[in-house]
């Protein structure tokens, strides 16, 4: 391997022949134990296997040198300091044993003989350079988790059976496929960026005779009909993975794939029994089912934790107070580029549409309870577009210890890549409060806005003070009046990221109960306590003479001691109502259809959210 770049295959093999240090003590030959190998003759060759007895002698260690065992025992002492780490690789470690007991097999190009197999990962790798084709010998190649885009199949040794390039940057597959190994059994291809059509002709016996193993996990594949197409071809393939592309949420596609490759033993890491076999008998004559789409079924359950919002508010009775009305949803985000079916399902809100579902701040955190108007900057509205998602609410509920949003929507996606980039990422769900302030309409209308600005000065931030009707306003008859509603005002009471990825895989529901945390209330301004007013009117009273100001102080100090306890006791009280011992939490699902068993969706539904609430 002469001239290795300084990212090629090469030069991390140099580097880590290095690091191993298969030259230096205690390995390779010097002062420590050249007597041993002086006396050497061309009849053994210096071709002792790994474990044998060197000398073939039980002779005495001339002074300053060290005995086999002795060396050894330096290199498995995990206490030594020439000793590996313990992640290093078992054949590292047998590496440094034969560079002791036989140094002279890994002093020179007589290394290149003894590997068999090259695992290089994670060292920023970008180039499989020429120099590896001095490894003739070498049957398995492990380049994951480097920065490869190219191969060019002519530097790959011929003898090679395991080929892994797994998370690398490989998005075309012709170099690799000008000249490839013809012994090639596995390929591993999984986490790059490929994509269909243009790399399935490279997929076929034509390049690959002898392939019985295939991961191309986690790429671009779309065209499931067409991918199947080539691979049939590959008459010894017996583990396919796939999971992790987008033609892999399609909800047939396990079923074709089972039926369409009859000699597949493995798919997605999940044995092909007979009985599945059967299940998905005669599939492949039906590509008329394989639709190019996913459906999605998402289901929202019990919101608790909710804070009472009555205890942020003194009701006025009054028709010209204002009627404040409070209801509760969730938010949650799907990926973008949805059909939607049914232009009337309730399910979507005209929420959609509100400018305020683009600028809800949905990265805030789970406890922040700001409030947030229907009136944004156009700069936020720009946000979920970035995201490729759209906003989905439920529709409001009235409050209640346990509020039931009983919420299903089915979503079909076209857009499969950007279905599978939602699910890498995820999902964030929100539960939001909003609150709609409904005055009186007023046939005089300087009237009703004097009215209505006098009454809003007396609203707090929560809403929890109502301003008292005027005295023109109390000879007033109570009587029914037309409401007029302001814009409501929005507050997100918590939210948070619901992990999907596992949806990529092989799993198909996700069940969720996100928490957000215990929720502390502001209490209103309590009017002063009856001591606080005694001691106000004390100043104005005459002055009593000393015996019945001796005589009330006696009286006084028992009620006062009464009085002490009922206020801590009440404090207390107060105290234990603003917090809410009950953390925010909503139930949250996502499912994966998969065919047959869409028609089993509402039981498996079932039993997630029985599950999530004994949670």
């Amino acid at each position: 391997m002469a001239g290795p770049g300084c990212c090629s295959v090469s030069a991390a093999f140099w580097e880590h022949l290095r690091h191993l240090g298969l030259q230096d003590f205690p390995c390779s030959l010097g002062s420590w134990n050249k007597s041993r190998f002086n006396a050497r003759t061309s009849s053994r060759g210096g071709r002792l296997g790994l474990g044998a007895d060197p000398g073939g002698q039980e002779e005495a260690v001339p002074l300053g040198e060290e005995s086999p065992e002795a060396l050894m025992e330096l290199l498995r002492d995990q206490h030594s300091p020439w000793a590996l780490p313990p992640d290093c690789s078992p054949q590292d470690q047998r590496l440094r044993e034969m560079a002791v007991l036989t140094p002279e097999l890994v002093r020179g190009s007589n290394i290149f003989q003894v590997f068999r197999s090259l695992r290089i990962i994670g060292k920023g790798v970008e180039e499989v350079d020429e120099g590896l084709l001095e490894l003739q010998q070498l049957e398995e190649l492990i380049l994951s988790a480097n920065q490869i885009s190219r191969i060019t199949s002519a530097n790959l040794p011929r003898m090679l059976k395991v080929l892994e390039l797994c998370c690398n940057a490989v998005a075309d597959l012709q170099d690799l496929c000008a000249q490839p190994p013809p012994e090639l059994q596995h390929l591993g291809l999984g986490y790059n960026r490929l994509c269909s059509p243009s790399q399935d002709k490279y997929l076929t016996a034509d390049f690959w005779p002898n392939l019985v193993s295939l991961d191309l996990s986690f790429n671009n594949f779309m065209d499931l009909l067409g991918l199947v197409s080539q691979l049939s071809s590959l008459q010894k393939l017996r583990i396919l993975v796939l999971q992790g592309n987008p033609l892999a949420l399609i909800p047939t596609y396990r079923g074709f794939l089972v039926d369409s490759l009859p000699k597949l033993s493995i798919l997605d890491d999940i044995h092909i029994g007979p009985d599945e076999r059967h299940q998905f008998l005669g599939l492949a004559r039906q590509p008329e089912l394989i639709r190019s789409e996913a459906r999605v079924v998402v289901t929202i359950g019990e919101i608790k934790g909710v804070p009472d919002p009555s205890a942020r508010q003194q009701l006025e009775v009054g028709c010209e107070a204002p009627v404040i009305t409070y209801s509760y949803c969730v938010m949650y985000e799907f990926a973008a580029g949805e059909e939607i079916e049914d232009s009337s399902s309730t399910e979507v809100t005209k929420m959609h549409k509100h400018p305020m579902v683009a600028t809800l701040d949905v990265e805030s955190s789970a406890r922040d309870i700001g409030e947030t108007k229907g009136q944004q900057e156009p700069a936020a509205m720009e946000e979920p577009m970035a995201r490729s998602a759209k906003v989905f609410v439920t529709p409001g509920k009235p409050w209640a210890d346990t509020i039931d949003c009983s919420y299903r929507k089915e979503h079909t996606a076209k857009d499969l890549v950007g279905l599978k980039s939602y699910l890498a990422s995820g999902t964030i769900v929100s539960v939001m409060e909003k609150k709609v302030l409904s005055w009186p309409v007023s046939a005089d209308p300087e009237e009703n806005a004097d009215m209505k600005g006098k009454a809003r000065q007396g609203l707090q931030k929560d809403g929890a003070k109502v301003p008292v009707p005027s005295v023109k306003q109390k000879k007033k008859k109570a009587k029914s009046c037309e409401l007029h509603s302001d814009p409501p005002i929005w507050r997100t009471l918590g939210t948070g990221r619901v992990t999907l990825e596992t949806l990529l895989a092989t799993e198909d529901l996700v069940a969720a109960v996100c928490d957000f945390g215990i929720l502390i209330t502001e209490q209103p301004l309590q009017p002063p306590s009856l001591e606080e007013k005694d001691r106000k009117k004390g100043k104005d009273k005459r002055k009593k003479t000393k015996a019945e100001r001796e005589s009330q102080a006696s009286q006084k100090t028992t009620a006062s001691a009464k009085g002490k306890r009922k206020n801590k006791d009440s404090a207390e009280l107060e105290e234990g109502r603003g917090l809410q011992l009950v953390p925010l939490t909503v139930q949250f699902q996502m499912q994966l259809v998969r065919w047959p068993s869409a028609a089993g969706t509402q039981s498996q539904e079932s039993v997630a959210m029985a599950v999530g609430k004994t949670q």
